[in-house]
């Protein structure tokens, strides 16, 4: 006998397309009360919060796209590796839109049982998110150099300070 249930892997590559193409009530069917996603921002909990989160998201960058890159999945969990990209027109994790474009990497590790999403741990790379919205200067700019100089020095005083202190 053939199952035609999809494995965990596939049932995460449609959930992710789903949310990728902003169809939430489609992303929902995977989601239980007793769902939980850790965003880099905050931790969401059933479908309600999880849908709200993403639709935030949506309002907040335009032409909001992920593409999935890899997905590899082990019994119960499935991990995906994504780019994300899109125009930076609203807050994102407390930053006002700034209309830059964004290219973010990121990941997910997601635990699924039964056809339905127990947890999910998102991760992106949020220095470059800070560096393409003008939150940090561009990686080994003078405006970085200077920026890491001037925390290497407090770091310095800091730890004469405390030295002095024993």
């Amino acid at each position: 006998m053939t199952s035609t249930d999809p494995s965990n892997a596939e049932l995460v590559r449609q959930t992710v397309e789903q949310i990728a193409g902003q169809d939430l009530d489609a992303a929902r069917k995977v989601w239980t009360d007793a769902t939980v996603e850790r965003f880099p921002d905050r931790t969401c909990h059933g479908p309600d919060e999880i849908a709200a989160y993403f639709s935030d998201l949506y309002r907040a960058i335009e032409d909001f796209h992920v593409e999935v890159i890899t997905i590899a999945g082990s019994g119960d969990d499935v991990f995906v590796q994504w780019r994300m990209t899109g125009r930076h027109t609203g807050p994102v994790l407390g930053v006002a839109g700034t209309g830059r474009e964004l290219a973010v990497d990121g990941m997910d590790h997601f635990v699924v049982r039964d056809g339905m999403v127990v947890s999910n741990f998102v991760v992106f790379d949020q220095m470059q998110f800070a560096r393409q919205v003008g939150l940090l200067p561009p990686d080994a700019s003078a405006a970085d150099r200077a920026l890491k100089g001037a925390f290497n020095a407090r770091t310095k005083v800091v730890d004469a300070v405390k030295k002095r202190r024993r």
